[in-house]
């Protein structure tokens, strides 16, 4: 897989796995998180749960992924955010761009 910026190295990347608590759907934080993914150019994918919860898997730079927590943290307009679990992981750098995907 070609990464969008080759002078970042595999061991540059990190996985994060996010499940965002609070008033988070039916408010557009799937693609207010995909927005924001694409922006930076981050990969992986944004989901419902049946929880209430959103759930994302993300990889990129830890300071871009932090810059995407931060976003998260504020939510788009009519959300509120009460919690972000968050589990750093190490990057397998499966996905090539960032998507919505079906509810678990």
């Amino acid at each position: 897989m070609m990464r969008k910026d080759s002078s970042q190295t595999t061991k540059d990347f990190v996985r994060v796995h996010i499940f965002v608590e609070g008033r988070v759907q039916g408010v557009g934080f799937r693609y207010f998180t995909l927005q924001k993914a694409n922006l930076l150019g981050i990969t992986g994918w944004v989901r419902n749960t049946y929880r209430g919860e959103v759930e994302i898997l993300a990889e990129d730079t830890r300071p871009k992924l932090e810059t995407l927590i931060g976003n998260l943290r504020q939510g788009p307009g009519g959300s509120f955010v009460s919690n972000l679990r968050i589990e750093w992981l190490d990057a397998t750098e499966e996905f090539d761009r960032f998507s919505v995907i079906s509810s678990n």
